[in-house]
């Protein structure tokens, strides 16, 4: 069976609800693609660290619900998952608010089962993981990151890599750079946008930002609705189709996007047409409040 592993961080979600309250449900960029990915058939298994608080444990049954793989999550006593707050305007344009300084995920590189768990992936069909997560530890936990993707690329995985990016985790533009640039060397397929990649490469045009990842497979999603997919040294342009509905919220719009992607590619589908399949899942999941949507709204042709 097909595997893939989302390597990140899930958060308590807060977000607008009427009256100036706020509901509570969980997200965070590599779990929502997780979420999608098994919503799609795909096996994924979710790798990050949690407590042993009683949210954590919230968290670990609804994933299994979900029939995300949870034996890879470490528990650790005494910490608690982070918190970010959504915001959103009236366009569904959102804005995040984050307090995950001191969150369990933060340590997933210096645990006692950090060395068995990056072994493991030398299982995976793909192996996915983000600039968000990439943030989450330190220059050291980022090189011990990168090393274990690497060899599991060398044993064969597919490594996908999300340029999903928050100013408030990284120092300088210098930082964010170097991470990148180690990340694109080490994935075969890159899931970047413009609204990533312009803070970090300042007035460059879509075509000058796309030649940045060296990846053979490269998706730029545009901020205009489309994007440019190259493949194989070529550059095709993807418009997608129209949302007819209210966006409400553009939260998960990436996430969802990059689950139909890999879903399509490991079906066998073109890298065109699996940006289509992105495009299309992320077209129903804004018109949702928050990051996974209900199950009855996934659509029927999700990767076709």
């Amino acid at each position: 069976m097909t595997r893939v592993a989302c390597i990140g961080e899930c958060m308590i979600e807060l977000r607008q609800a009427s009256g100036g309250l706020y509901s509570r449900g969980f997200g965070g960029d590599t779990l929502n693609t997780a979420v999608y990915l098994a919503r799609l058939g795909i096996g994924v298994d979710y790798i990050t660290a949690l407590g042993n608080d009683s949210l954590s444990d919230e968290m670990v049954e609804v994933w299994r619900a979900e029939g995300i793989g949870t034996t890879k999550v470490a528990r650790l006593k005494g910490k608690l998952p982070g918190i970010y707050m959504i915001e959103t305007n009236e366009e569904g344009e959102r804005r995040f608010f984050h307090w995950r300084e001191s969150s369990a995920a933060r340590q997933l590189m210096d645990l006692s089962e950090t060395d068995g768990i990056l072994k493991s992936l030398t299982g995976y069909d793909i192996v996915y993981f983000s600039a968000i997560t990439l943030s989450i530890f330190n220059p050291e936990g980022r090189e011990k990151l990168l090393g274990a993707i690497r060899l599991a690329r060398g044993q064969g995985a597919r490594i996908v890599f999300d340029t999903n990016f928050r100013a408030r985790g990284w120092g300088d533009r210098d930082e964010v750079r170097a991470a990148f640039e180690g990340a694109f060397a080490t994935s075969d397929i890159v899931l970047a946008s413009t609204e990533d990649m312009l803070p970090v490469y300042p007035d460059e045009t879509d075509e000058q930002l796309i030649q940045h990842v060296g990846s053979t497979e490269a998706i730029l999603k545009l901020l205009d609705p489309g994007s440019i997919v190259r493949f194989e040294g070529v550059l095709h342009e993807v418009t997608p189709e129209p949302v007819t509905n209210a966006v409400v919220d553009t939260t998960a719009a990436g996430d969802s996007f990059a689950a139909a992607y890999i879903a399509a590619r490991l079906g066998g589908v073109d890298p065109v047409e699996a940006a289509r399949a992105g495009h299309r899942l992320a077209g129903v999941v804004v018109c949702y409040p928050g990051a996974i949507i209900p199950r009855s709204a996934m659509p029927a042709r999700a990767t076709k």
